[in-house]
């Protein structure tokens, strides 16, 4: 931060503390203007959802807060909320990716201007971890970074960077640079301008570090850094990319790393790339922060160390705990950085050794295990702005400085973007990820950048094809067939000799009655999202063909499949189901309706209705007898209800015998998710059947 004159000293019982509120998370605060953001949880059990809380900035007064739903996601309760908002100095909008995958806008008044959900449009990788990457806003977009498998030529899994028109919600471009992943992360995006290219530089899911092309995702280079995913930012000093990670080494047995790598390379980058190379230091998950001279971060054992940024030298080390997550900040020549073991740090760093002035210990946490009587853990780093540092603790949200209203920083004016020369190197077609109605109509704008990503101008003299798709495409309008079938396919655009793609999917309106004998055998409907990664396809079984989950013993073989529009509502879906049964284990089968999943689970024999399948409390089931190799018809049905409540109904049976009067399972959710996409679920080592999908409206 360039600010001035922050405080080197504080005290909880009053000294330069400005303000507190009782609000923690594992979020960084961020502040624009007078407005702060923070994200956390609400609730608990059965009331949890994660929040965007908006308070003043001078006087912590909660302003307002805005709540989300956590619906098709293994990720437990105590780990959601992982990323930080971003706020935009443009517009003053502020945006937040959830746990569940919703990107959210809201104004700074907090209206909602626009979301997405990517669980059910791109279906990421959701785990027991929870990690989720914080969205960056550069020009007029927002990126994203996710593993997802969708369908088509993205069918497979991968981490792929997503960006989205700050204003509309309308996706700009996908990007595909690195290799499969390993893990689900949280290394920041980071943007650099490297000889007159404007990069964004983050570490990747598949242990490499990633640098794209900012303006359209076109990859530049690669470094494999590790045999795990990447968790720490990248940060540079000059035109050197200063890499981190407590994994295993491609080479030797030390784990752990720290070095430098020339951001001036392009494709797959080797050692002759590496400036410097610190091994076996274990710096997986506080950030590093540099300032042009030295790199200051914290290793995995709260050690705080100085590193000569030209050499990689180890110039001085201090220790903050036991246990370290967040990164430290810099202003006015100060470092300010909370532990994991509840302390808040203001430091003054030298070329040689580093000073403490001020080590203060928070108050006992009150959020976790109650036994534990620890003090509150920082998770996340600080945020300077308006003359003040401010962080949230797990149970609070400080703010060190003066009270009174802050310094008011200069009008923001918005960068000049470098102009593009040279002859067109890049066609971007936008909207580029698209679901569309049979018979609806879209338009489309190309966009020319040069050799570097610099944007040249739009284009109109395009050539346009079809594939995949019934339907007219000219002067860069779409017109889909109307035709009630499902679709999917590529619109290409060529100026020049380079073309340029765009997607999308065809959804026919309800009712559906899906099946599967217009496919061949081993085909899918090509709409179906995620569904190839999950390997499923159609196959024949007695005579008769049906859709199966293929036996699979990796984690693929729990996998949610997607198929509709994401705002679709008030409807019935239903589905013929078979397990099969290896060593006395027939895994779980499920419908989804509107973010609820009606799941039978085979080896526990239970009948259940969930929308977030790892909060419990929020589950209601029946005792349900399956046997392996027979059909059973599973119905879900999803209504809203005036009160802004919605229910939740489920029933089963053995195929051939009649369908139960009343719902076997019911549930009325007071915070209901009022829309959402049908699908299908599966958590299957041997293999599953289904047959017969229907969704109806209600």
């Amino acid at each position: 931060s360039p600010e001035k004159n922050l405080p080197e000293k504080w005290s909880l019982s009053g000294e330069n503390l400005a303000w507190k509120a009782p609000y923690g998370g594992r979020s960084t605060p961020v502040i624009l203007g007078d407005h702060l953001y923070l994200q956390n949880t609400a609730g608990s059990g059965p009331s949890e959802q994660e929040r965007l809380l908006c308070f003043n900035a001078d006087t912590g007064k909660l302003l307002w807060e805005h709540k989300t739903n956590m619906y098709q996601s293994d990720v437990p309760a105590h780990r959601i909320a992982w990323s930080s908002p971003v706020a935009d100095p443009e517009t003053g909008n502020v945006y937040t990716l959830t746990g569940a995958g919703t990107l959210v806008a809201l104004s700074k008044d907090g209206k909602v201007l626009w979301e997405h959900s990517f669980t059910e449009e791109f279906v990421p990788f959701t785990t027991h971890g929870g990690r989720t990457i914080t969205p960056l806003i550069d020009g007029d977009h927002v990126i994203i970074a996710m593993p997802i498998s969708t369908w088509g030529k993205m069918s497979n899994r991968a981490q792929r960077f997503i960006a989205i028109d700050k204003r509309n919600g309308q996706v700009q471009w996908v990007s595909t640079p690195g290799g499969r992943p390993f893990d689900t992360t949280y290394s920041a995006l980071m943007i650099a301008n490297v000889d007159g290219v404007r990069q964004l530089i983050t570490g990747g899911s598949d242990g490499a570090v990633i640098s794209i092309q900012a303006n359209t995702g076109k990859p530049i280079w690669t470094y494999k850094a590790t045999k795990r995913g990447l968790n720490t930012a990248i940060v540079m000093a000059g035109h050197y990319a200063i890499v981190s990670h407590s994994e295993e080494n491609l080479e030797g047995n030390d784990m752990g790393l720290i070095a430098a790598i020339d951001a001036t390379g392009k494709g797959a980058l080797g050692k002759d790339h590496v400036k410097w190379a610190v091994q076996g230091w274990m710096g997986g998950f506080s950030n590093p922060l540099s300032d042009g001279d030295r790199i200051y971060q914290a290793d995995n054992g709260a050690n705080l160390e100085a590193f000569d940024s030209m050499t990689g030298r180890r110039l001085w080390k201090q220790n903050l705990g036991v246990a370290q997550k967040a990164g430290p900040v810099l202003g006015d020549g100060k470092l300010y950085v909370g532990s994991e073991n509840g302390k808040f740090y203001i430091l003054r760093p030298h070329a040689d050794k580093v000073d403490i002035l001020s080590e203060v210990e928070l108050p006992i946490s009150q959020t976790g295990i109650a036994t534990e009587h620890i003090p509150e853990p920082v998770i996340a780093s600080a945020a300077i702005a308006r003359g003040r540092v401010y962080f949230a603790s797990t149970d609070t949200l400080y703010a060190i400085g003066p009270k009174g209203p802050g310094r008011t920083p200069p009008p923001y004016v918005k960068p000049a973007a470098e102009k593009g020369d040279g002859p067109p190197a890049w066609v971007e077609v936008s909207p580029t990820e698209l679901v569309l109605k049979p018979g609806e109509a879209v338009n489309f704008k190309v966009k020319l950048f040069d050799d570097k990503g610099r944007f040249l101008r739009e284009d109109t003299s395009a050539t346009w094809k079809l594939d995949g798709i019934k339907g007219t495409v000219a002067n860069g309008k779409l017109t889909v067939a109307g035709d009630n079938v499902g679709q999917a396919g590529i619109i290409t655009a060529t100026v020049g000799g380079i073309s340029g793609e765009a997607r999308a999917r065809v959804i026919p309106p309800m009712p559906w009655n899906e099946t599967f004998d217009s496919y061949a055998v081993g085909s899918l409907p090509p709409n179906w999202v995620s569904a190839v990664a999950g390997k499923f396809h159609v196959t024949e079984l007695e005579g008769q063909k049906v859709l199966e989950k293929q036996p699979d013993a990796t984690l693929f073989k729990r996998m949610r499949v997607f198929m509709g529009p994401t705002d679709w509502k008030n409807y019935t879906v239903e589905s013929d189901v078979r397990f099969v049964e290896k060593r006395r284990q027939m895994g779980d089968l499920g419908i989804v309706a509107q973010r609820y999943t009606l799941f039978l689970f085979g080896s526990s024999d239970r009948l259940e209705i969930n929308p977030w399948q790892p909060e419990t409390k929020r589950s209601v089931g029946t005792d349900f007898k399956v046997k392996a190799d027979t059909w059973y018809h599973m119905k879900l049905r999803v209504q809203n209800m005036p009160d802004g409540k919605v229910q939740v109904q489920g029933k089963a049976w053995e195929k051939g015998q009649p369908e139960p009067a009343k719902w076997m399972v019911e549930r009325i959710d007071p915070i209901g998710n009022r829309e959402g996409s049908p699908g299908l679920f599966a958590d299957s080592q041997f293999g599953a059947f289904f047959d017969n999908y229907k969704v109806t409206s209600n």
